[in-house]
């Protein structure tokens, strides 16, 4: 196992953004193009909160009731704005804080993601999916 590795190493670097001016249809737009379960939502070059794909499915869940499903998506997400919606307490991490401590952060928390952040701005991001990676890679070598 590779120790002190930080986590600037396995984060994603192109990070998908939001700003508190889009909506919720952009949003679910963004999860199912590029195919992510979180978007870090940003104002003024800082990272403000972050909108996860349960959050969105909290909101819309009369989605299996309906059949008509994009129109109650429409209608709920314009109930909503993404700051209502948004997790706002947020820990971060820095690029050169070690993936174990991430591991253990994301280990005793309810979230899946953490942004990474230096000197105020958003560098990355890390999920429990590209912690699980980086184990799986040391089975490997």
């Amino acid at each position: 196992m590779k120790r002190g590795t930080p986590i600037a190493a396995i984060m994603t670097k192109n990070v998908i953004t939001l700003k508190t001016t889009d909506n919720l249809e952009t949003a679910e737009r963004l999860f199912k193009k590029h195919h992510i379960r979180h978007i870090p939502v940003c104002s003024g070059g800082k990272i403000i909160g972050m909108l996860s794909y349960t959050d969105l499915l909290r909101i819309s869940f009369a989605d299996a009731v309906y059949e008509d499903e994009e129109s109650v998506d429409t209608m709920v997400y314009n109930m909503f704005s993404i700051e209502q919606v948004m997790a706002k307490n947020l820990i971060s991490v820095s690029s050169t804080t070690f993936i174990k401590d991430v591991a253990e952060i994301l280990s005793k928390r309810e979230f899946h993601a953490i942004p990474v952040v230096d000197k105020g701005k958003l560098v990355g991001m890390v999920t429990t999916t590209d912690l699980i990676n980086f184990l799986i890679k040391q089975y490997e070598d």
